[in-house]
């Protein structure tokens, strides 16, 4: 019965982070927009979550929220950029499996999170990359050049929205950690 019960926790979680993940970024009032490139506050959040609840959770999560951009009819380069998130969730929840107090240490969090943003800004470049060089993006990335729509905007902008959005959801999970004591309760189904 145990089991069931973690199993279905485990469901009920990837399910509600997939949902949380595809919706955020449709009804976000916080955007910033560095034409060409723009930022969704929080966009990230769900995924990073599901990376500190287990690397099968993380990568459901990834793919759940790229089939809803595509589902939902975004550009290809934006469900490209989404699906990249695969490599990044997967690498930081593999280790965040063999070191789970990473997100305890302020110091090591902080390096952590940095690296998976380079990581995450490293994987999105590639995408966007492959489209700037074949032509296949808007003006604005061509009017602005190579430096700095796709290196600059795509990749200093993500390492940076991808620790600011690590942090809210590192607050929300220790949050709920101290509250509900979800992350034993998750281990549990691992």
């Amino acid at each position: 019965m145990k089991t069931k019960t973690n199993q279905t926790l485990k469901l009920t979680l990837t399910a509600i982070l997939i949902a949380i993940g595809i919706l955020i970024p449709m009804i976000s009032p916080v955007k910033i927009i560095l034409e060409p490139a723009s930022f969704t506050l929080a966009s990230h959040v769900a995924i990073f979550i599901a990376m500190f609840i287990s690397p099968g959770v993380a990568l459901t999560v990834a793919l759940g929220t790229t089939m809803g951009f595509f589902l939902g009819g975004f550009p290809i380069v934006v469900t490209l950029r989404a699906l990249t998130h695969v490599v990044f969730v997967v690498l930081g929840s593999q280790l965040l499996k063999k070191r789970p107090s990473l997100l305890n240490n302020k110091g090591q969090s902080l390096l952590f999170s940095l690296g998976i943003g380079i990581v995450h800004a490293v994987s999105e470049i590639a995408v966007v990359s492959l489209f700037y060089f074949g032509g296949n993006m808007t003006e604005g990335y061509y009017a602005q050049g190579f430096m700095t729509s796709v290196l600059l905007l795509v990749g200093l902008g993500t390492v940076i929205h991808s620790m600011i959005d690590f942090t809210i959801a590192q607050v929300i999970w220790l949050g709920l950690e101290k509250r509900t004591n979800i992350g034993k309760k998750v281990a549990s189904i691992q």
